[in-house]
């Protein structure tokens, strides 16, 4: 076993091993969809949505919950609070580097989403009938981008952030007005043009259209793969900048 492996597979161990963290990216948006899909105005489906009801939506936004918290909550608090321990910096003495450990990190967490992509999923098409997205290519495509933005700003976050507390309460800062944007309180479609015009340019939001598109079968808006990339090079290469080891 390589020892990237060997890195992930501890690191998903270590992760696992966290009640909140297993629940909070796991279960709760399996837990939420169960709970909103049985809500009788969650089964509408306003004009606005295209066909869709309300939950088919939600669905996808469960799946964007568990990628901001995961992005923006997780992964700085736990890079930082490693760096503040001097993990990295006592890696950086071994042949494990402490580059292996931030791909191990990434690529844990991006497991994390996809299992919780297939749990959300099973979930809302056996219980509510939610439709499995027309394109799974491009749904695929939709989470790795949705992820590529989120967790650029979490790595941009671990680098500036002094401690792992700071990194956490950074993000939990950023989360909730993200999440606003992306529809959590109530669908982009249905806010007001002006919500809508500055959550197109918002990460969460950017990947819950392109997640849309993809549930209807619809290639995605150029805007949502730009603004994604953009979050995934902007802040990107200031993490590369900024980051510390020690």
């Amino acid at each position: 076993m390589t020892v990237f492996l060997k890195l992930l597979r501890t690191e998903m161990k270590i992760s696992l091993r966290d009640p909140l963290y297993a629940f909070f990216t796991l279960l709760f948006p399996v837990l939420l969809i169960a709970i909103l899909g049985n809500v009788p105005t969650m089964q509408e489906a306003p004009p606005e949505l295209g066909g869709l009801r309300v939950i088919d939506l939600y669905a996808g936004l469960a799946l964007g919950l568990a990628i901001g918290i995961i992005g923006l909550q997780g992964l700085p608090a736990v890079l930082a609070t490693y760096r503040e321990r001097g993990i990295l910096r006592r890696l950086a003495t071994t042949p494990v580097r402490p580059g292996l450990l931030l791909g191990a990190q990434l690529t844990m967490n991006l497991i994390t989403v996809l299992i919780s992509a297939v749990l959300v999923y099973t979930v809302a098409n056996l219980a509510f009938d939610v439709p499995i997205p027309e394109s799974p290519l491009l749904f695929l495509l939709a989470v790795l981008l949705n992820c590529s933005g989120a967790f650029a700003i979490g790595l941009l976050l671990a680098a500036v952030a002094p401690s792992g507390k700071t990194a956490n309460a950074i993000g939990t800062f950023l989360f909730f007005p993200l999440m606003f944007f992306a529809g959590l309180w109530a669908p982009r479609e249905l806010m007001p043009e002006v919500l809508q015009r500055i959550g197109d340019f918002t990460p969460l939001a950017a990947g819950q259209d392109m997640m849309t598109d993809a549930l209807l079968g619809h290639s995605p808006e150029l805007i949502s793969i730009t603004v994604l990339l953009g979050y995934l090079v902007i802040c990107g290469a200031a993490a590369v900048k900024f980051f510390r080891w020690e």
